[in-house]
């Protein structure tokens, strides 16, 4: 684990920061008028360290420490993991209520205003398109933070893939340090129409974790790859094959908030969830090319987490099918 990763989110936010802020005043009204429900969630807590800097009383307090291990709850246990069954990114749930009802709100109150005062001429027409303009931001944000259902495809050697967008650029690298021979580096662009919630490609284990800082150029710069923050996922296939990948999460010129929430150790499902990156940004992902391997996507084409099919290998022995699996909790708490 980079020990720069001490939350889930390491670009902070103003979000997050009212989150710790609510997360206090809420600790201390438990404490002191709920203390039997303490009491009770303390009882089925598992884990054997405190994995924040304050106190942990129920789920919602390891909401931005659930990468550093420690305490957890069962699911069965767990009276908020209904939320991770919401239609909507349970990561961005503070962004999309704080900003939906700061736009909605200023789109009524703007109207109200205008109706009050029976407002004409110009005053009313950039009144009602200042309400107008508001009302859209918040039908946006809505939309950024969906969470829809995806079907998983089975097969072996099936790399699927790992954010919503369009396939940008693939490149032919001789030598990746990490893959340890010749690999494909596929670029995928993410705009702020597009879902924002990150997949992992294959299944396998989580063997580390990068952050690395940087700036927040437009993500269809190519230089943004190189030179924006970004955080890095390196994970290793299940044997007989053990074939290591990269998923790269990049900052764009809007989104400036990466969220990973999974660990080094972590042992991911094909297609499952494991952060996302909030408002318009690019993901990459880097995979050995091997004999067999066949690209089945060309750039320009849209494509879905988890059920665009990349690439595959076809030294697979199972045939490639689609099951139906839902995945908005993805076996989530």
């Amino acid at each position: 684990m980079d020990p720069q990763l001490t939350t889930i989110q390491p670009g902070g936010g103003i979000i997050i920061n009212l989150e710790m802020l609510w997360g206090r005043w809420r600790r201390f009204w438990l404490k002191t008028f709920r203390r039997g429900y303490v009491q009770q969630m303390q009882s089925k807590r598992k884990g054997d360290f405190n994995p924040c800097p304050h106190d942990v009383l129920d789920p919602r307090d390891l909401k931005y420490h659930e990468n550093q291990g420690g305490y957890y709850w069962e699911t069965a246990d767990d009276p908020f993991a209904y939320r991770s069954r919401l239609p909507f990114a349970r990561e961005g749930l503070a962004e999309l209520i704080v900003l939906s009802t700061l736009f909605f709100g200023g789109a009524a109150l703007a109207a109200g205003l205008l109706l009050s005062f029976q407002a004409s001429g110009l005053v009313a027409i950039f009144g009602w398109l200042l309400a107008f303009v508001l009302f859209l931001l918040g039908l946006e944000i809505v939309w950024f933070f969906r969470n829809p259902n995806r079907k998983i495809p089975a097969g072996e050697g099936v790399i699927v893939s790992p954010a919503d967008g369009t396939f940008d650029t693939i490149e032919e690298i001789e030598h990746h340090e990490y893959i340890g021979g010749p690999a494909i580096e596929i670029g995928i662009f993410l705009s702020i129409f597009n879902v924002h919630i990150n997949r992992i490609p294959v299944a396998g284990k989580i063997i580390k974790l990068a952050y690395k800082p940087g700036k927040c150029l437009n993500a269809l710069r190519p230089e943004s790859t190189r030179e924006n923050e970004r955080l890095e996922v390196y994970l290793q296939m299940p044997a007989p094959t053990n074939r290591p990948m990269l998923v790269q999460q990049i900052t764009g010129a809007i989104a400036r908030r990466i969220v990973c929430r999974i660990k080094p150790g972590d042992e991911l499902d094909k297609g499952q969830q494991f952060g996302m990156i909030k408002l318009g940004s690019r993901t990459v992902i880097v995979f050995p090319k091997e004999p067999g391997l066949e690209i089945l996507t060309k750039p320009g084409d849209k494509l879905q987490a988890g059920s665009t099919i990349l690439a595959k290998y076809t030294d697979a022995a199972a045939q490639v099918t689609t099951t139906g699996e839902a995945s908005n909790d993805d076996k989530e708490a």
